[in-house]
């Protein structure tokens, strides 16, 4: 195994020049969720042009295919490809070209790095139908919105025949060359919630004849996150979050409707699956005293990500035979769209060290966050790798069996 992961990292490095300006067209064309054509078409034809097997998903995305089309085990690599409305504040040579919209979560680094994995095993093929092995490479739509592009990609069969699955997430507060790994849970469960309140309005000189409605939208803001927190087992580690709270358009105007909208996150699947109607019961009760209507819509999201033991294990493999260095990492509050693969097949996700090591540590979500390019071989290589890995993890002999005994 472990000249076939030196093989494989040195076939990457082959590739990394290119890979290096694909990424930079990349970022400086970003795309958003469901609309990222330019992406889907450009990764496309490269994979086309290397032989690759390709199927277009529906609107934006696609798979790609290596190995055994009847394939005895079927690992597959998950990246996701949309950019987020956030105006970049760089300055690089090739920061986004589109005002308002930027690779700010490291999806660029995502998709060159699992292009880079493909790319390294399409030449390396013949190990895989030996193997009675296939890679299913999935350039996925839309993760940055909630509920996610995943359940569509699912939908038209990405998931079919796979018998496990992993994926990298850019972490900035890892040096590059490193890999966060962690079993059990690394994301959290993530929803969006908005809470609207309509009343009778009025000048603000008379409240005593309104419904008070921007008062009770601040009683929603400060109340209903410290009542759940009172509300739900500590464990749960649930945190409610306003982003947007709108309200009015004159100072001396008492409003007639206002909303906030937010995100709650939670580190506990089986309370995320069961706190909506208390959800339901804080508002209400917040807001009954001052006589407003209060309409909470909750957009369920994704659950946590859990990262299986041997999915872990054969990262740990990976990373060995790729020259990485492994690192701790701890369950975060982000929400990753990722978690529904896992309800199809065993898998985990990677955090993969973007940080230049001495280097200032960016946060993701932000217009200025610059991620180290060697991050794009790091990525490949353990994307690559994990494949064999984990494929001699789960046994030479059910790989022997050859094409055509999957089931």
């Amino acid at each position: 195994m472990t000249d076939t992961l030196s093989a494989l990292g040195a076939t990457v490095a082959t590739f990394l020049p290119e890979l290096v300006e694909i990424r930079r067209d990349l970022h400086a064309h970003p795309e958003l969720a469901r609309l990222e054509t330019r992406t889907t078409d450009l990764i496309a034809t490269r994979l086309e042009a290397a032989g690759v097997r390709v199927r277009r998903l529906s609107g934006t995305g696609l798979v790609a295919d290596v190995g055994a089309e009847q394939a005895a085990y079927r690992v597959a690599l998950r990246a996701d490809m949309d950019a987020l409305p956030v105006q970049e504040r760089t300055g690089l040579p090739f920061a986004s070209t589109r005002d308002g919209v930027t690779h700010a979560c490291g999806h660029d680094v995502h998709v060159t790095a699992l292009l880079g994995a493909v790319l390294a095993l399409k030449e390396h093929e013949q190990t895989l139908l030996e193997r009675g092995t296939a890679v299913r490479a999935i350039f996925q739509a839309a993760e940055e919105v909630i509920p996610g592009g995943a359940h569509e990609a699912i939908a038209e069969g990405v998931m079919d025949g796979v018998d496990a699955i992993f994926a990298v997430h850019c972490d900035p507060s890892l040096d590059v060359g490193q890999v966060g790994l962690r079993e059990g849970p690394i994301t959290a469960a993530c929803d969006h919630l908005r809470v609207e309140l309509t009343g009778s309005g009025g000048h603000t000189s008379r409240p005593q004849l309104t419904q008070d409605l921007t008062y009770a939208l601040a009683k929603v803001v400060t109340d209903v996150p410290a009542v759940l927190s009172r509300r739900l087992d500590p464990r749960a580690g649930a945190a409610l979050v306003w982003g947007v709270v709108r309200a009015g358009t004159a100072s001396n105007v008492i409003p007639s409707t206002g909303e906030c909208s937010g995100t709650l996150r939670m580190l506990d699947a089986n309370a995320w699956l069961t706190v909506g109607p208390l959800l339901e019961e804080i508002v209400q009760g917040v807001v009954a005293p001052y006589g407003v209507t209060a309409r909470l819509e909750r957009i369920k999201g994704v659950p946590p990500v859990v990262n299986q033991a041997d999915a872990i294990d054969a990262l740990r493999f990976a990373c060995l035979g790729s020259g990485l260095q492994m690192a701790s990492t701890v369950q975060s509050l982000g929400g990753e769209d990722y978690s529904w693969y896992l309800s199809h097949a065993p898998g985990a996700m990677a955090r993969l060290g973007t940080r230049t090591p001495g280097g200032r540590t960016y946060d993701l979500h932000q217009g200025d966050v610059v991620i180290d390019e060697e991050a794009i071989s790091c990525g490949a290589r353990l994307l690559a790798s994990v494949v064999v890995a984990h494929t001699v993890k789960a046994g030479g002999d059910v790989l022997a069996k050859g094409a055509g005994e999957h089931e």
